[in-house]
């Protein structure tokens, strides 16, 4: 995909067409920002730029139509091999990159989640960005920059990209045949993520968020039993849970508003109006509060790698007392 079909970035497409332009690429660069925002694209992109016949990433020559069908033989790609990178794996692209480019002006590597990098292959990927070849190109690709190794991210040059704006993201759905309604829940809770709005998330956010929420007003603190077996279900689907962090900020958000008495226009759930309004009905301002606390606590739990059965249990009865 050529720059000019990426949505959004605007900054980042210039910065790195001029530098392309100029003859200022830096040797290496971390692209940063949230997962699904299109940060792989924006690298693909600029392998494209750099390999193109004509220099403008046509996508009809030669080498972006070898691009395009992924047997280019200057583009290296690396991504975690289960849980991490491994050393095995660098070893071999250094091997791969101590060659001079066949066809490209470049041989380039982009290395996807570069957070997975484990120990050693991270202490063996410095010496290939402390000693790099001016025909090498790196692009280290992390959604948690923070767990890439310092000793790497001060060797890069880091781009950060945005989260997709809301209306943007209604427009692509409008064009997928989405209605607006749908649409504007979708894009609301897909955190500014295209990949989300427009992958499985998409079924979960429209109707399993309001089974779990209305799951949840039906649970007292009393019926421990069944609000064990709910946080058994609910840790069962760990894929989903920072969609479920995301969507139980969201209702309780529109709660606040239903409490306060805001504009209806203001909320995000807007199908789920019924069911809010009941539920707000038990609520006070400081109840309120005090779970959004939770939730927002028990994203924290998720990210410290604690027992999530037992975080969404001690979630559960925080929201249901």
């Amino acid at each position: 995909m050529p720059f000019i079909n990426i949505l959004g970035h605007d900054r980042q497409k210039k910065q790195l067409t001029q530098a392309w332009n100029s003859k200022r690429l830096a040797h290496a660069y971390l692209f940063t920002g949230a997962e699904g925002i299109g940060k792989r694209l924006m690298a693909i992109a600029l392998v494209r730029l750099i390999f193109c016949d004509h220099q403008t990433g046509c996508g009809t020559c030669a080498a972006c139509q070898r691009l395009a069908h992924n047997n280019h033989p200057d583009i290296h790609i690396i991504e975690p091999d289960g849980a991490y990178i491994k050393i095995e794996q660098i070893r071999q692209l250094q091997t791969e990159l101590s060659h001079p480019p066949l066809e490209a002006p470049r041989r380039i590597c982009l290395i996807d989640d570069a957070d997975c990098l484990n120990p050693a292959a991270g202490n063996a990927l410095l010496k290939t960005l402390e000693e790099p070849r001016e025909d090498v190109l790196l692009i280290l690709i992390s959604a948690h920059p923070d767990k890439v190794m310092e000793t790497i991210r001060s060797r890069c040059q880091k781009l950060p990209f945005s989260r997709l704006d809301q209306n943007l993201i209604c427009t692509i759905l409008a064009e997928q045949n989405i209605n607006e309604a749908e649409g504007q829940i979708i894009a609301a809770l897909s955190e500014g993520s295209l990949k989300k709005a427009l992958g499985s998330d998409r079924d979960y956010f429209l109707n399993q968020r309001i089974e779990i929420f209305k799951s949840i007003c039906a649970l007292s603190p009393a019926s421990v039993v069944p609000m064990l077996e709910f946080a058994e279900k609910l840790a069962a689907n760990k894929e989903q849970h920072d969609d479920l962090i995301w969507v139980l900020l969201s209702c309780y958000r529109d709660l606040f508003l239903f409490v306060h008495q805001a504009s209806p226009t203001l909320m995000t759930n807007v199908d789920m109006e019924h069911h809010l309004r009941r539920q707000a009905e038990k609520e006070t301002t400081l109840s309120i509060q005090r779970k959004l606390a939770a939730i927002l606590e028990c994203r924290q739990q998720f990210l410290r790698n604690v027992n999530r059965q037992l975080a969404l249990e001690v979630l559960l009865m925080r929201l249901t007392a």
